[in-house]
């Protein structure tokens, strides 16, 4: 992958609801206690995500280098991704993306971890941020805050760089009994909303769609792509076709993708569901698997920001090194526009 303008994986920097957040919200209570339901808050204006949370822990001296990447600290280290939380909430986000993109029962199994511990560690990944929310209300933040459970791809947990490619070998039916269970612990454990991230094919989108039906917790479906297309090939208008009827879905768009590939596909996503749009892509630097570092320059641009959001967008953060200076940048731009 070393002309991939995404993240290697599983290096993911994620690896750490029916609309409206009712009573699974309890994100951050304070200046924040009669915050809109995270729905509703979209058909107000632009709402900011944060950024890496890889990047983030890296850069404060914690070694990634495992097949479980951030989701690994959520055992050793879980108030380091507090912190991370923590400075994205100070850096002006409105929403923290959970710990969870490569917790999975069966990643977790491979460490020795039983299900039991394993639920209890996707469960802390909603709490940490949550956590993480109140902290910020506490310290003055006064924007509302929310948490999204992440949901990584099957090929994150594969951690071989297939949740680039998609096409794993496994039905919908397949998929769907792989992602439900840990859909179904994030969802009790008081998510506002479920990010399903990073997603590389429709297959694995139906199947994600297929698994949050009836949880009771509102969902975004963002793909990771490449120019007009999914990462395993199909066109982003069939892509994003299949969310356009799911009540669950309350945004649809793309991650961890170049910069440059966003604004076509934030149209379109717009276009083809009527829906809200979620976009949060990558510096734009190019991922060496082999050489396990970042080569190029970065092509985020905060002001960039201002054409997504013309396009249709409304939830806007970064990815895999978009750290909360940018984060800051993206929430300033936005407010003073």
């Amino acid at each position: 992958m070393s002309s991939d303008t995404s993240s290697p994986h599983g290096t993911h920097p994620r690896s750490t609801s029916a609309h409206g957040s009712s009573t699974h919200g309890s994100a951050a209570r304070g200046s924040t206690a009669h915050r809109p339901a995270l729905a509703e808050a979209l058909t107000a204006g632009a709402v900011v995500l944060d950024g890496g949370m890889s990047n983030q822990l890296e850069s404060a001296g914690h070694d990634l280098s495992d097949a479980l990447w951030s989701a690994r600290l959520l055992a050793e280290q879980p108030e380091a991704i507090a912190e991370a939380h923590l400075a994205y909430f100070e850096a002006g986000a409105n929403v923290a993306i959970t710990s969870s993109y490569q917790a999975t029962f069966e990643g977790f199994a491979k460490r020795g971890i039983d299900r039991e511990e394993a639920a209890r560690l996707l469960t802390l990944s909603v709490e940490l941020a949550q956590e993480a929310a109140r902290q910020a209300a506490g310290k003055g933040a006064r924007q509302p805050l929310w948490v999204a459970a992440s949901v990584g791809p099957y090929g994150a947990m594969l951690a071989d760089g297939s949740e680039y490619r998609g096409r794993y070998g496994l039905t919908v039916s397949e998929l769907e009994r792989f992602h439900r269970p840990r859909l179904e612990v994030l969802a009790a454990a008081g998510a506002d909303v479920l990010a399903l991230e990073t997603v590389p094919d429709t297959e694995e989108a139906e199947a994600l769609l297929r698994a949050v039906r009836g949880l009771g917790v509102p969902a975004w479906l963002s793909y990771s792509v490449a120019g007009e297309h999914t990462r395993a090939g199909q066109p982003l208008e069939e892509a994003f076709e299949l969310a356009a009827e799911a009540d669950e879905v309350i945004a649809v768009g793309v991650n961890c993708c170049a910069p440059g590939d966003v604004e076509g596909a934030v149209a379109t996503a717009a276009r083809v569901t009527g829906k809200p749009v979620v976009v949060y892509p990558n510096s734009g630097e190019a991922w060496d698997a082999e050489a396990r570092a970042w080569n190029g320059r970065s092509t985020f641009a905060p002001e960039q920001v201002l054409a997504w959001r013309e396009s249709g967008a409304r939830l806007i953060g970064g990815c895999c090194r978009v750290g909360p200076d940018a984060v800051a940048s993206i929430a300033r731009t936005l407010t003073a526009a």
